[in-house]
């Protein structure tokens, strides 16, 4: 959830309260063991209980040892042992194998199980099984959005979209709708909420069940936050299938940023260790380049570099008194820029040796010609030569999908062929792989007849029949069917430009892809603010097949 601040917008709220609580929490659930325990975290939680409650903060309330959730014998000798995992099976059954270790060796033993963000009823059900239910005390560490930046929370839910896009699995739907229920019970009523798409409407109505339970506390409170957008993923695959081509796009694709931060290593710092760099406001020179494009950065850093050298220059000719001056209050603020601009250069220097060695510009004008709908035979053969060439697997997919989602699925023969060179040359293993795509939307083949203009008149008359019943499982196979091309000129995704594009001065969001392509989901946005409402956007909703998910509340009204 993203808050993008103008410097002409309101005062963003302040998000460090929803840190404060999840500390707090965190801190209560610890307690309830007094004394000396220790603390087995799963892996994926590392991250965002460093970001909440770092080594020394655990410490203090008497937690000994760290240890990693995984498949081995524990090596702790503590009366007291807690686990702080996810709510999943193989989680309970790692618990279970534990504990009852300690029952056949006749060790007696404290267990505390703390799931975050929620506890399954599934879980108990296997800690039941195992024998162990009364062996173990259960609770629940419902931290639900943790501040990444100023104006970002994060869930950090990353099995969110595999179990409800592909298994069809709608148990963190209630974890959304806790976290909104968190939102405005911290900083007031929602006055506009906009939402579209299945998840979407299940998470607003469960929300507002949990806001009728609470009686309104926040009625009368003045709103921080003005306007809730809820977007299903499905709404708009293209956006997260296209190259990044900004600084902190290139960065999460080249290194990986996982909660916030990111782990350089030696080729980025120049020493023998790996350093892990926090991405956020506070990094000074992060912050003026992670929304440029990327050939705009180099030219940011050389000027950054020469003003920081002239700002060191300036010592020579000081008298000692402002020699002084300048030593407590401005030299460790430039020794903090000039190792953070080290780094930043060091970064782009092996983001362009990647890219370079991958052919990233063969790469972007592919995709570019992908989502204007040329030259879709080269795109194709590109692909194949990409697979053959076993440049990358994860790429090679994401091209596919990008080419089946702007053409309505691949024709029968193209999906064949490169199903059959991908299994080639990247192992068998993958056609589990090809299932699920198929399962999500991602990666579908045409079925005889389905045109773009078949399949968007078969939604459309099954879209407008429901008095008839007749949306089956049919509609289903078709909601996942893309109408890309329609929706791209309906919205004007595809900006004609006089010229050459200005990516130094750019016009429109376009640019966040060399000025190829708006993002659809920031386009929907767009023009719902300017209507303050889906009104005049109905033919973009039956396209996009949500013709019965898409709303638009008004929650709040300023009393006169």
């Amino acid at each position: 959830m993203a808050f993008p601040h103008r410097p002409d917008a309101p005062e963003l709220p302040d998000f460090s309260m929803l840190k404060r609580l999840a500390r707090d929490q965190l801190i209560y659930l610890l307690e309830q063991l007094p004394g000396k325990k220790d603390l087995f975290i799963e892996a994926d939680l590392m991250s965002p209980l460093d970001r909440i409650a770092n080594v020394s903060i655990l410490k203090q309330h008497e937690v000994d040892k760290l240890y990693k959730v995984e498949n081995k014998p524990a090596l702790s000798s503590s009366e007291q042992l807690c686990f702080l995992v996810r709510p999943r099976i193989k989680n309970m059954r790692y618990i279970a194998s534990l504990v009852n270790a300690d029952k056949l060796a006749g060790r007696t033993r404290k267990y505390k199980v703390i799931f975050s963000p929620q506890k399954f009823y599934a879980c108990e059900m296997v800690l039941e099984e195992e024998g162990i239910y009364g062996d173990v005390s259960c609770d629940e560490w419902a931290f639900s959005l943790l501040p990444l930046d100023v104006d970002l929370l994060s869930m950090e839910l990353p099995e969110f979209f595999r179990d409800y896009f592909l298994e069809g699995d709608q148990r963190w739907i209630n974890t959304v709708a806790q976290a909104l229920h968190l939102l405005s019970t911290l900083y007031g009523p929602f006055p506009n909420c906009y939402g579209i798409g299945r998840c979407a409407k299940m998470a607003y109505e469960l929300w507002r069940n949990l806001e009728e339970e609470e009686d309104g506390e926040t009625k009368g409170r003045r709103p921080e936050i003005g306007h809730i957008f809820l977007l299903d993923r499905d709404v708009d695959f293209v956006t997260a299938l296209c190259s990044q081509v900004v600084y902190e796009g290139l960065v999460d694709d080249t290194f990986r940023i996982k909660c916030g931060s990111v782990d350089f290593g030696p080729e980025v710092t120049s020493c023998d260790k790996s350093l892990k760099v926090l991405l956020n406001a506070e990094d000074k020179v992060f912050n003026e380049i992670r929304n440029e494009h990327f050939s705009n950065v180099f030219g940011f850093l050389s000027q950054k570099a020469r003003n920081l050298q002239a700002q060191y220059d300036r010592r020579r000719g000081m008298d000692i008194k402002q020699m002084k001056n300048f030593v407590s209050q401005e030299l460790k603020g430039l020794k903090q820029e000039h190792r953070l601009l080290s780094l930043h250069i060091g970064a782009c220097e092996s983001i362009m040796k990647k890219k370079t060695k991958q052919d990233f510009q063969e790469l972007i004008k592919t995709e570019h010609a992908l989502l204007e709908g040329f030259n879709i035979r080269e795109s194709t053969s590109y692909i194949e030569e990409h697979i053959d060439r076993q440049v990358s697997p994860i790429e090679s997919l994401r091209l596919m999908c990008l080419l089946s989602i702007t053409e309505n699925g691949l024709i029968p023969k193209d999906y064949r062929s490169l199903k059959t060179q991908y299994l080639q040359s990247y192992g068998p293993e993958h056609l589990l792989t090809f299932s699920n795509l198929r399962r999500a939307g991602l990666l579908t083949e045409q079925a005889p007849g389905d045109t773009l203009t078949a399949v968007e008149s078969k939604v459309s008359k099954l879209v407008t029949d429901k008095a008839a019943g007749k949306i089956t499982d049919a509609f289903s196979s078709l909601a996942k069917r893309s109408n890309f091309r329609a929706i791209s000129k309906k919205l004007n995704l595809i900006p004609r430009v006089d010229g050459e594009y200005d990516l130094k001065v750019p016009r429109d969001m376009a640019y966040v892809f060399s000025g190829a392509y708006v993002p659809l989901s920031c386009r929907i946005i767009e023009q719902v603010l300017e209507r303050r409402s889906w009104q005049g956007l109905d033919e973009v909703v039956r396209l996009l097949n949500c013709s019965d998910f898409a709303f638009t509340v008004r929650c709040w009204r300023r009393s006169p």
